[in-house]
């Protein structure tokens, strides 16, 4: 009896050894195929937004790379979950990978009563691939040319200031100025993306705006728009005389959007490390690092994937405390 119990011990035991390496020989091999295809480049807000300008700045350099057609795909709704929901429910197969930011991955978390999915269990980091900071910017006709002037004109009468959607990274630079206001009346007035925000603030119904650079640095260079402050602790290059919110007294201000790659749980490992050899090389290749420079974004590559995951979380952290803090919510 023993003699036949360790004889079918062996057979089971090489029967899931075989079974092991053939998954990790058939992740390879599927690996070594991929891609084969179109990719989807899932973006989870509007054409004008900065995910949807640096997302296509990236489309065309990932096609030559990967050498298939990376095709940017607009799926907003909800600060970005819509998006990026689509894709953690999408085949682990690297054919529909979303290009996020901080508002979808670490913040709604905390400010979206309940969100579809999970961010670190549902979806796979593969790399941050850029940054930038977040301006604040005014109409002209507002009376106002520092942050300082422009929290003392909270104190005479309302300061309205627009952002691309409730309970996001620029709605939380907003309370962080609320904050530092202090007694001003300063009233968040969310939009469902960037786009309406501009073009509202460009009619003066509100009187400024909080959002990433990209989208209003060609208004601030034309004149229809103001800076007021770069929320970060460094300038931006494409705005050198543009104070920080730190250079004029007020670092508690501080906010700055990056953008990264995901793809839905359970995509093989070779091809989550394709991916992200070919992001990091579209990334730091010196055409479109000059091409991201003009709009103000800088490339910001993580170490490896399991590096983004680590950031993934501290991200996460350190927005809970801001967003309990403020009280902040999505409507």
């Amino acid at each position: 009896m023993n003699r036949l119990f360790k004889k079918l011990k062996h057979v089971l035991l090489g029967g899931l050894i075989g079974v092991g390496v053939f998954a990790v020989l058939g992740s390879s091999a599927f690996a070594q195929d991929y891609p084969n295809k179109s990719i989807s480049l899932i973006v989870g807000f509007p054409p004008g937004g900065s995910n949807d300008i640096v997302a296509r700045l990236f489309a065309p350099k990932l096609s030559e790379i990967l050498g298939v057609s990376v095709v940017v795909v607009n799926k907003s709704g909800s600060n970005g979950l819509i998006g990026t929901d689509f894709v953690a429910k999408a085949a682990p197969d690297g054919y529909v990978i979303t290009f996020a930011s901080a508002s979808p991955l670490v913040i709604s978390p905390h400010t979206f009563p309940k969100i579809p999915f999970d961010t670190l269990k549902d979806l796979v980091g593969v790399t941050t691939v850029a940054q930038t900071p977040e301006l604040l910017a005014i109409n002209p006709s507002v009376p106002a040319k520092t942050l300082q002037e422009l929290i003392a004109l909270s104190k005479t009468r309302r300061v309205t200031i627009s952002s691309s959607g409730s309970g996001g990274l620029p709605h939380l630079a907003i309370e962080l100025l609320r904050g530092a206001a202090g007694s001003g009346d300063i009233v968040h007035v969310p939009y469902k993306g960037a786009g309406p925000a501009i073009a509202d603030l460009l009619g003066a119904h509100v009187d400024g705006i909080i959002v990433d650079l990209p989208p209003l640095y060609p208004l601030v260079q034309d004149g229809r728009l103001r800076a007021i402050a770069i929320t970060n602790t460094q300038r931006a290059v494409l705005l050198p005389n543009t104070l920080t919110s730190v250079e004029q007294g007020f670092p508690e201000i501080l906010a700055f959007n990056w953008f990264g790659v995901m793809t839905p749980a359970k995509t093989p490992k070779p091809i989550i490390d394709k991916l992200y050899s070919a992001l990091a090389r579209a990334a730091n290749s010196p055409e479109l690092v000059e091409a991201m420079r003009k709009v103000g974004v800088e490339p910001f590559v993580q170490a490896s994937p399991q590096a983004f995951s680590d950031f993934l979380q501290k991200e996460i952290d350190r927005w809970g405390v801001v967003a309990r803090a403020s009280g902040a919510k999505s409507d």
